[in-house]
């Protein structure tokens, strides 16, 4: 089954992230020598077609420049944890907005964080505009899809992460409190329902950012940018 990436940043930096596409279909009447470039270095066909092609071929804001991949790719959490530089990981609980994560796998890749998790079952998957949000990042943080997110938390607590949850709990220490010198597996969750009541009873540290307007919460790819950012502030600090 073939999917489409769109735009020409994104599928930019998927040429250049050393995957290879089938197709790359450019605007007839638009100029991407770089696209052209890379994609004959990796001998990938380019076909030059109309406006109405492209705008056929996927929904959004193509720029001229769409390819054609077999399908995402998710990598093995066990893989991940072995590969970890940081000892920081992402598990989104429920996450259903493809924008959201698209957004969290940019701020994770600037981040630096080790991986991502996401649920096979009432979440969203790899999509087309999930890449064109993420900028590139859907090509350079691993992501998992797993099918018991709990199950895997569990395992991640196996191999020595602390489970820190976003999460607006009388209980929850503000986000510049709780100890960042160990393995983090970061949970966060979806839109509407937050951190469902079983992954709350795997973590170990409630975490929340304190609001000083009206607004009671944050969009969730906002908060965990901020979370991730003082994570890595304050790692840094401890060097």
């Amino acid at each position: 089954m073939s999917e489409y990436i769109f735009g020409k940043n994104t599928v930019t930096a998927y040429l250049k992230s050393g995957q290879k596409p089938k197709n790359v279909y450019l605007f007839n009447k638009g100029s991407y020598p770089e696209i052209v470039a890379i994609a004959k270095e990796k001998n990938v066909n380019v076909q030059f077609v109309d406006k109405f092609r492209l705008d056929k071929m996927v929904k959004g804001v193509h720029q001229g420049a769409v390819i054609e991949i077999q399908d995402y790719r998710y990598a093995d959490i066990e893989t991940i944890v072995e590969n970890a530089k940081h000892k920081l990981i992402v598990v989104c609980d429920q996450l259903e907005d493809p924008h959201n994560l698209g957004a969290i796998l940019r701020s994770s890749d600037a981040a630096g964080v080790d991986g991502v998790v996401i649920g096979k079952h009432r979440s969203v998957s790899l999509t087309a505009t999930v890449a064109k949000v993420s900028t590139g990042a859907i090509n350079t943080v691993p992501v998992a899809q797993v099918t018991n997110l709990v199950q895997t938390v569990q395992y991640l607590k196996q191999q020595g992460y602390w489970v820190v949850a976003a999460e607006n709990a009388v209980d929850a220490v503000s986000y510049d409190q709780f100890n960042v010198d160990m393995p983090i597996a970061l949970v966060v969750g979806s839109e509407g329902k937050g951190i469902s009541r079983l992954m709350k009873k795997e973590c170990d540290i409630l975490t929340t950012i304190p609001m000083f307007g009206t607004v009671n919460s944050l969009n969730v790819s906002v908060a965990t940018g901020i979370l991730l950012f003082e994570i890595v502030r304050r790692r840094n600090l401890l060097k």
